[in-house]
Parts: structure tokens; C-alpha cells; sequence
């Protein structure tokens, strides 16, 4: 262990280093507190002996800059009988222990500095315990904030899955109610699904649906919630958007998926890869969660009857692409 022992008295210093050193500690001497203070920023001393009274610089103030710089290290103080008042304020401020000169024994330096290296040595095992249980418990924090994440993902897409959509979907609805705001819904499916997958197999038919979530990802909002409901059915959910605001979003991504180029988009009925959309708002198309997917799904299906790649809304004539 390292130890730095300061003291303007040559002699005194001298002799208790020596008596250190014969224990097994590195030592390092001080003639000032200012130098005292240089020696102990620029080192790694875990232990400090130090005379309470000295020209310049006092041993209470070293013991304040040295707390300051780096709590844990132990600082013993030497003081005389005549100055124990002081004594009693470095403990106060922070000091392991005191030595009163003359010495009674050389041995009482070893004891002394035996039981602060003691100190030292369990406050070290102590912050270092403390690390290492800290970055268990951020490493376990982030393990289980990733199983949350699997937990309401889906597998292929990284959207929302079911269960997560039905739940958000749910408080938001109650949400709306209660502060009075409007929330749609967008519910969409890919066109003519199963003539890809049957044209070009699943692993092709995985990567579409795949580069569809990434559309929907990226030109979502961050207060959206994206989902896959079921195979090539998926569902956005838009807090705080009307049936106008919620149309236009549809359309847009409508657009997007049409324009997409997807691998073999080809050879699907309409040359291209489209998905056909309902949109339901709250609280004109229902005022609960089921009755506004009811409503969406009913919407998308008039969007397939009536040619496919448009966006039902409620009363409004299915738009028709572009």
C-alpha cells in the first residue's frame, strides 16, 4: 500500500517512514502540505500521515483537500498533547486517527497505520463490490428490458404484436374518453398475399411482409403504435388524429407500398404490390376499442370488394389509386 508521510521536522519524518517502510508499506515524504498535496494528486496513496502543524499549509487543511480530491483515503494526524483540540477536529473532519508526539512506542505508528491500511483496504473491496454490483444490476436491468422488448415484438417484423396492439389500443380509447381527444386506427393487409407466397414461396412472401413493416416504421410517428395483428394483417394506431388526418396517413402509405419495389411485384394481378385499408376513428366510428377494429376490419374489406388497393373511411366513396 502506498503512503505518503508529511511533516516539516526532518527527523520526525524520517523515523516514522523508516518504521513504515520496516511494515511493508511504500512510502513516500512530504516536507509541506503544499508539496504534500502535489505528491498525493499526482500519485495513487491510499494513506496519509500527516503533522496537524506546519509552515504554510495546516494538516487540516491537507486533510480537507485531500478528502475532497479523493474521500476514501485514510488520513492519520500527528499532533502534540498540547494541541488534542485540534486532534479532535480532524477526526470531526474527517481523519481515521491520530498520533500524539512524542511517541509513546514505535510500535503505536505500526498499529496505528496497520489498523488505517485495514481501512483502506475494506473501503476499496467495498467500492469496488459496489461497481460490480452496480453493473450487474444495470447489466440485468438491460437483460430484462430486452425480454420486454421480445416479449411485445414480433418475431418477423419487429412490429407490436397482438397482445401489445390490443393493450395500447385499449388505453388509448380510454384515454380519449376521458380527456376528450380523437385517436383512428388504420387496418391494412396485403393485396393478394397467398398468390406471392403460392408464386414465389415464404421465405420471399417473410421478406415483404418484412419490407412492409419498414415502410410503416419509417414514416410512422414516435407516438404511433405499429402492429402486425396477424399474418398479412396489420394495424397503425394514431393517438390524437381525426378521420382526415388519419385518411391522409392511410393514403400516403397506401402510396408508398404501390411504389415500392418489391421482388417479383410483377407477376401479382394488379403488376405490383399493394395493400387495401380501413380506417375507423374514435369517437364517430365507435366509443370502444372493439367496436372501432370491428369497424376498420368492415372498412378493409370494402376496400377488397371494391377493387383493392384504396382506402375505405366510413361513409365516404372507397378512394381509388393513383
Amino acid at each position: 500500500m502506498d503512503l505518503l508521510v508529511v511533516d516539516d521536522e526532518e527527523t520526525l519524518r524520517s523515523v516514522v517512514s523508516q518504521v513504515l517502510s520496516a511494515d511493508g508499506f511504500t512510502v513516500s515524504e512530504a516536507a509541506s502540505g503544499e508539496e504534500a498535496l502535489e505528491a498525493f494528486r499526482a500519485g495513487s496513496h491510499q494513506l496519509v500521515i500527516t503533522d496537524i502543524r506546519m509552515g504554510g499549509m495546516s494538516g487540516i487543511e491537507l486533510l480537507n483537500e485531500i478528502k475532497s480530491h479523493n474521500p476514501d483515503t485514510q488520513v492519520v494526524i500527528m499532533t502534540s498533547h498540547a494541541s488534542l483540540d485540534s486532534a479532535l477536529t480532524a477526526l470531526r473532519a474527517g481523519a481515521y486517527d491520530y498520533l500524539v508526539k512524542p511517541f509513546e512506542s514505535l510500535d503505536l505508528i505500526s498499529a496505528v497505520a496497520g489498523r488505517a491500511a485495514e481501512k483502506a483496504r475494506l473501503v476499496a473491496q467495498n467500492r469496488k463490490l459496489l461497481e460490480q454490483l452496480t453493473k450487474a444490476n444495470r447489466e440485468l436491468q438491460e437483460a430484462n428490458q430486452a425480454l420486454k422488448e421480445v416479449a411485445v415484438r414480433d418475431g418477423l417484423t419487429s412490429l407490436y404484436n397482438h397482445r401489445y396492439f390490443q393493450e395500447a389500443f385499449a388505453q388509448e380509447v380510454a384515454r380519449s374518453k376521458r380527456f376528450d381527444k380523437r385517436c383512428s386506427l388504420i387496418f391494412f393487409d396485403v393485396d393478394n398475399f397467398k398468390h406471392y407466397n403460392d408464386t414465389h414461396g415464404h421465405p420471399e412472401g417473410d421478406r415483404l411482409l418484412k419490407g412492409l413493416a419498414q415502410i410503416v416504421m419509417s414514416h410512422s410517428r414516435a407516438c404511433d403504435v405499429a402492429a402486425r395483428y396477424g399474418g398479412e394483417e396489420f394495424v397503425l394506431l394514431l393517438p390524437e388524429t381525426g378521420k382526415e388526418g388519419a385518411v391522409k396517413a392511410a393514403e400516403e402509405m397506401r402510396a408508398r407500398v404501390a411504389a415500392h419495389p418489391f421482388a417479383g411485384r410483377e407477376s401479382q394481378p394488379l403488376g405490383r404490390v399493394t395493400v387495401s385499408v380501413g380506417v375507423a376513428s374514435f369517437p364517430e366510428d365507435g366509443g370502444e376499442a372493439q367496436a372501432l377494429l370491428e369497424r376498420a376490419d368492415q372498412y378493409l374489406y370494402q376496400a377488397k370488394n371494391s377493387g383493392k388497393n384504396r382506402v375505405v373511411a366510413g361513409g365516404a366513396t372507397p378512394s381509388s389509386p393513383a
